[in-house]
């Protein structure tokens, strides 16, 4: 039965069985994912985030990240779980095909605080769900995605189910049970990219598997064996491209998803199918010192499929520039460079940005094959001096095209110490970068508390019903 074989590798695993760099992945995959969130609690989803969890008024019992709000776990979840989504700097996964991170990190640290895990346990939760995420997005297929659907928040609901189940201690049969529940709780469309539900999604996903492992833990019930039989899971949201269910269950650990082929770091804070362009752009720019004024014109050719999520292709607003690679690439040839402070409705409002955009050409790149996150694009900078192409077959932040130690540092100190303040991202980034050594995570979540908060903040913490 293939829903028990997933319900028992999550609850059954022994923690002394996960190899040390597994463990060192799912650390980093914390810290990455705490810092983009931290940085995330400024935008405006966010504050609409935290007046929710004003209305909402639960028991504080999870901490809010940058914030010295607490709220139940499930609610904990959903607006962490949004924070790191919230500017589209999270890491991607290619067999999840979305942001896998996002909601289990939320889940992770708000079910890991109100059950007073150790770090160690917490990062086990994460690299285990992460495991399952990976293999069901294998099963899902590429069609899943191309279809509509957002991974992050469909196998997200799963693989956050798993992470609270994980550290709830829940039976196989109870993960059972909530792998049921969380089947009756998957969405999240690709349609709403560049918008504020795009990171509700995340939020979605994790208050769900929060939700799940609570209900099952609690007695809810539910089938018991979603991934079998007729209409499950499986047959009922993808297109019956992806590899066998039970051959990828199968393959568990073998290799760990975490290692292979791990998580993709974002250098830049915008949708993933814009980055290997980008990275061309940036190596073009420079290998032929190309002046703004000399450009023709930018052609970036996309295998099929490759540029789904790029669905503006005249963006008006910051969020719509994430999902732009006319914005993008007019961004980084103006600037030479992309920040946080690129994706702002005023910077997308530029008139050189708008003469830039207007240079930028897509073409298709014809092939009978479906590509993911590592397909190659195509580059061509026509300028007065001649054409200037470049084939980009990897991924800035893939294994192919790593980020290292300092650059990942660096990120997460510009988007931390932004909410926390320079010698607060220290403390946080230490205590993180020891998490598996921590006796309680919330000694690290204390540490995601800043000592000073800005006045709408202070005003949703003094409320009676936060």
């Amino acid at each position: 039965m293939l829903t028990q074989q997933l319900a028992s590798f999550v609850v059954d695993t022994n923690i002394e069985t996960i190899p040390a760099e597994v463990m060192q992945g799912a650390r980093d995959a914390l810290i990455d994912t705490l810092g983009v969130g931290l940085a995330g609690t400024l935008e405006p989803v966010s504050e609409i985030a935290l007046r929710l969890v004003q209305e909402v008024g639960a028991r504080r019992q999870s901490t809010i990240w940058g914030t010295p709000l607490a709220t139940s776990p499930a609610e904990a979840a959903y607006t962490n779980g949004i924070f790191a989504h919230a500017l589209d700097f999270d890491d991607s996964h290619p067999h999840v095909r979305g942001h896998a991170s996002a909601p289990m990190i939320a889940t992770a640290l708000a079910v890991g605080e109100v059950t007073g895990a150790s770090g160690a346990r917490v990062l086990a939760a994460y690299a285990l769900g992460l495991e399952l995420a990976g293999k069901l997005g294998r099963a899902m297929g590429h069609g899943h995605y191309l279809r509509g659907w957002h991974s992050t928040s469909t196998i997200g609901t799963f693989s956050s189910a798993a992470v609270a189940g994980r550290l709830w201690g829940l039976n196989a049969a109870e993960m059972r049970t909530a792998f049921g529940i969380a089947a009756s709780q998957v969405s999240g469309l690709v349609r709403n990219f560049g918008t504020m539900t795009k990171p509700f999604h995340s939020g979605r996903a994790a208050r769900a598997g929060v939700m799940a492992a609570w209900l099952a833990k609690n007695g809810h019930t539910a089938d018991v064996s979603i991934f079998d039989g007729k209409n499950n899971v499986l047959e009922t949201y993808s297109s019956g491209d992806g590899a066998p269910l039970a051959e990828v269950i199968g393959k568990f650990g073998a290799p760990w998803e975490i290692l292979k082929p791990g998580n993709w770091v974002k250098r830049w804070p915008c949708c993933y199918s814009n980055h290997r362009a980008i990275g061309g752009v940036l190596k073009l720019l420079e290998q032929h010192q190309i002046r703004n004024e000399e450009i023709n014109s930018i052609a970036v050719g996309f295998l099929p499929g490759t540029d789904t999520a790029l669905i503006y292709t005249n963006p008006q607003t910051s969020l719509e520039g994430k999902f732009s690679i006319e914005y993008t690439l007019a961004a980084t040839v103006l600037d030479r460079k992309l920040t946080l402070e690129s994706f702002t409705d005023v910077m997308v409002q530029r008139a050189p940005i708008r003469s830039l955009m207007a240079k930028v050409r897509r073409y298709r790149i014809e092939d009978s094959k479906v590509y993911g996150l590592d397909a190659p694009t195509d580059l061509e900078i026509d300028t007065a001096r001649g054409k200037f192409s470049m084939h980009i077959a990897h991924t800035p932040g893939s294994p192919d095209w790593p980020m290292t130690d300092a650059d990942r540092s660096e990120k997460f100190m510009d988007c931390a110490a932004r909410v926390l303040g320079t010698r607060g991202a220290e403390h946080l980034l230490d205590l993180a970068q020891r998490c598996e050594k921590l006796s309680d995570i919330r000694q690290l979540l204390k540490a995601a508390v800043p000592t000073v908060t800005t006045p709408a903040k202070l005003n949703l913490a003094a409320s009676p019903t936060s």
